[in-house]
């Protein structure tokens, strides 16, 4: 099965098509925000919120004739006190590493969502998908500042579909007795 190509900003009809287990190559605009800039920000990010995506991560220093540093994932469940709220927002999708909270779990249905997860050991090869990084907010916070970035078939894949179908519940239900 090839990957699924999504565009920002998304829309519920993409978002809906999508299942627990896709795999999809990003192209568009998305943000990168992490628990630093999610503190900061709280419920007014500097950044419209309708139809986009948050991707929970912080660049290493970007090296000479590079856009960015490697870029891979933190752990999503530190963005949990703030997602419910963004997605009433207008927010359409995470991405990020590990699980989700039930009341995240239950906003993502609620407002026609979907969680992505992309592994941690990529973060070099994730950085070759962002075309462009632009400061948006929180200089202070140096690799925690909030970013705007073009990106073009970055891969991730689907953890939890606008209709709470998990891959990691899915996972543990194939094995458990």
């Amino acid at each position: 099965m090839s990957a699924i190509k999504l565009t920002t900003p998304l829309t519920n009809e993409a978002i809906n098509a999508l299942k627990a287990g896709d795999e999809v190559l990003i192209s568009g605009t998305i943000y990168a925000a992490r628990d630093a800039a999610h503190k900061q920000f709280g419920l007014q990010p500097p950044f419209d919120l309708q139809g986009q995506i948050i991707y929970y991560a912080s660049p290493t220093p970007t090296k000479p004739g590079e856009v960015i540093g490697s870029i891979g994932p933190t752990t999503s469940s530190r963005m949990d006190a703030f997602t419910p709220a963004l997605l009433a927002a207008g927010l359409k999708g995470m991405i990020g590493k590990g699980s989700r909270g039930p009341e995240v779990i239950e906003a993502i249905k609620k407002h026609q969502a979907v969680y992505f997860t992309v592994p941690g050991g990529a973060a070099a090869l994730l950085a070759k998908r962002v075309k462009t990084a632009r400061l948006l907010a929180y200089p202070e916070l140096h690799s925690e500042a909030a970013l705007e970035l073009t990106v073009d078939n970055f891969p991730a894949t689907v953890t939890i579909d606008s209709t709470g179908g998990n891959l990691f519940e899915a996972g543990r239900n194939k094995y458990a007795k």
